[in-house]
């Protein structure tokens, strides 16, 4: 079920297959088994750990930018917060580290409420 919101919040930010696998985290022959349904068995913490963060993600850019498009297309777009240094969220998020995607799930929530674009 996871990894089906997953795939679905990726085709909606037009990830390429080496972009989903860095953000899971996952080797080839992995993901492909997952992106084909095949999990034989329960996923590693680290694992559920990155899934749940891009959710987040996904769920707040839907409350800070109410407008699909705008939400997905905002994964992709330069940066100039500090924690971007310029670059995309997506560049950040693609890191290798859990952690990375930690950063860029705290930001969004940090700017819930606040002015945000």
């Amino acid at each position: 079920m996871l990894l089906r919101v997953y795939f679905r919040i990726a085709a909606a930010w037009g990830l390429t297959t080496e972009q989903e696998m860095r953000l899971l985290g996952a080797s080839k022959s992995l993901f492909y088994k997952w992106k084909s349904g095949q999990v034989s068995s329960g996923l590693s913490p680290s694992t559920l750990e990155r899934l749940s963060y891009v959710s987040r993600i996904y769920a707040a850019l839907q409350i800070l930018l109410p407008i699909p498009e705008r939400a997905n297309a905002w994964v992709k777009a330069a940066n100039t917060a500090p924690i971007f240094g310029g670059a995309s969220a997506l560049k950040r998020m693609e890191g290798g580290q859990v952690g990375d995607l930690m950063v860029v799930a705290d930001y969004l929530d940090a700017n819930r409420g606040g002015d945000f674009s």
